[in-house]
C-alpha cells in the first residue's frame, strides 16, 4: 500500500508550484487566457487533493461534498482551458450539465451516501477527461508527437477514474465514511500526478508555440491593412517556380499621392484599407494578396487559367472603383492600375514575375490608368492592349 499522506501532499505541493508558474506566465502575456484558466483548474485540483487528505483523517460532513465538488470542477476548468486554446466551443454547452452533476454529488454526499458521491464524481471526471483527450488529439495546430503522450496520459487518467468508480460499485460501498482504499485508488493517484504534470508542461509549450506564431504573423503582416507584406511574399514564394496556370499581378492605386495631398493621410489610409477589404473578398487558397509598400499590392494566383485570373483582376478593379469613401471635401472614388505576368513552361522565379508585372503595370499607367495590362512573357517588353477596368 502506498503512503497516501506523503504522496498526496507531494502532489499538492507540485501542483501548487505548477499553478503559480502558469500564473506568472499569464501575467507577462495576458492575452493567453487559456494559461490562466489552466492555472485555476490545477489550483482547484490541488485544493481537492488537500481536502481528500483531510477527509481521510477526519471525514467531516461538510468536507466530503466540498472535496468532490472541487474534483469535478477542477477537471472541468482544465478541460475549459484546453477548449480555449483549441477554440472549439465545447465547454460552454457542457457547463450546465457539469453544474448539475456537482449539485447531485454534493447532495448525495451531504446525506451520508459518500460512496455514491464518489461514484458520481469519478464517472463525471471520466467523461471530462475523455473530452479533454479528444480535444487535444483533434487539435490540428500542434505536432502529433506533442499531443500523443498527453492524450495518452489524459485517456489513462479517465480509465483510472472509471476503475475507481467500478471498484466502489463492485464492493457496494455506498457509505464509506472516509476516502476509498483499494488498488484502483493507488493506480489513480500515480496516473493523475503524471497527468497534471503533463498538462502543465503542455500548457507552457502551447503558450510558447502561440507566442511564436503571433510573432511570426506580426512579422509577415502589414499592420494597416491586415494583408500579408513583402516579407511574406518572399517567404512563401521565394522558391516558387511560376509555371503554367500561375500568375502574379501588381496593383497600384491611381493618383494616390494626390489623394494624400488633397484629402490628408488619414483618408489615404482609409482608401488603402478599403482596397484591402475589397481584394480580401476574392482571396482564398489560390489567390494570395500582399501589400508591397505604399499604394502597391501584389496578387499571386495559382491553379487557374489566364482568363480566370484576368476575371478576378477585373472584378477587383470594378469593385474598388465602385467604392465611395466619405471625406470632408465630399465623396471620393479611386481606381487602380494593374500589370499581370503569367508563368510559363520555363518556370519563372518570383523576381522575374515581379519584373514582368511591374513593366506591365507601367504600360497600364501610360495607357491612361484604371486599366489592366498583361505582359506577354516575364522577360519581354510586349504587352496586350491595356483594357479598362472600371468605367
Amino acid at each position: 500500500m502506498l503512503d497516501f499522506g506523503s504522496l498526496l501532499l507531494a502532489t499538492a505541493l507540485s501542483g501548487a508550484c505548477l499553478s503559480g508558474t502558469l500564473v506568472a506566465i499569464w501575467l507577462t502575456a495576458r492575452q493567453s487566457r487559456f494559461v490562466l484558466t489552466m492555472a485555476v483548474g490545477i489550483l482547484l485540483l490541488v485544493t481537492h487533493v488537500i481536502a481528500f487528505w483531510l477527509y481521510g483523517r477526519d471525514a467531516s460532513p461538510w468536507l466530503g461534498p466540498a472535496m468532490l465538488a472541487l474534483l469535478v470542477a477542477g477537471f472541468f476548468v482544465v478541460f475549459a482551458a484546453a477548449d480555449q486554446y483549441i477554440e472549439r466551443g465545447w465547454s460552454k454547452p457542457a457547463a450546465l450539465p457539469i453544474a448539475a452533476i456537482i449539485a447531485l454529488t454534493v447532495v448525495a454526499t451531504a446525506f451520508g451516501l459518500d460512496g455514491i458521491g464518489f461514484i458520481i464524481a469519478y464517472s463525471a471526471v471520466t467523461g471530462i477527461l475523455i473530452m479533454t483527450a479528444t480535444a487535444f488529439w483533434t487539435c490540428k495546430d500542434v505536432d502529433r508527437r506533442v499531443l500523443a503522450p498527453v492524450s495518452l496520459l489524459t485517456g489513462s487518467s479517465a480509465i483510472s477514474f472509471a476503475l475507481c468508480a467500478f471498484v466502489i460499485i463492485q464492493q457496494k460501498q455506498w457509505t464509506l465514511g472516509s476516502v476509498p482504499h483499494n488498488w484502483a485508488e493507488d493506480v489513480n493517484t500515480v496516473v493523475v500526478v503524471a497527468c497534471m504534470t503533463a498538462l502543465g508542461a503542455l500548457t507552457i509549450s502551447f503558450h510558447h508555440l502561440r507566442t511564436q506564431s503571433r510573432l511570426t504573423e506580426e512579422t509577415l503582416t502589414d499592420p494597416l491593412t491586415g494583408l500579408m507584406n513583402r516579407r511574406a511574399l518572399n517567404s512563401l514564394h521565394g522558391d516558387t517556380s511560376f509555371g503554367q496556370h500561375m500568375a502574379l499581378a501588381m496593383v497600384d492605386l491611381d493618383h494616390f499621392k494626390r489623394t494624400n495631398d488633397v484629402f490628408g493621410h488619414a483618408v489615404g489610409d482609409r482608401v488603402l484599407q478599403r482596397f484591402a477589404d475589397v481584394v480580401r473578398r476574392y482571396a482564398n487558397d489560390d489567390v494570395e494578396v500582399f501589400r508591397l509598400g505604399g499604394e502597391e499590392f501584389a496578387i499571386v494566383m495559382s491553379g487557374m487559367s489566364a482568363l480566370e485570373a484576368y476575371e478576378i483582376l477585373r472584378k477587383v478593379g470594378a469593385s474598388f472603383g465602385a467604392e465611395v469613401v466619405g471625406t470632408k471635401l465630399g465623396p471620393l472614388r479611386s481606381t487602380v492600375s494593374v500589370g499581370v505576368c503569367f508563368g510559363d513552361g520555363e518556370m519563372r522565379t518570383v523576381e522575374q514575375m515581379l519584373l514582368g508585372a511591374d513593366a506591365a503595370l507601367y504600360a497600364a499607367k501610360r495607357a491612361g490608368r484604371n486599366r489592366v495590362a498583361t505582359a506577354e512573357t516575364a522577360d519581354s517588353e510586349g504587352y496586350r492592349e491595356p483594357e479598362l477596368l472600371f468605367a
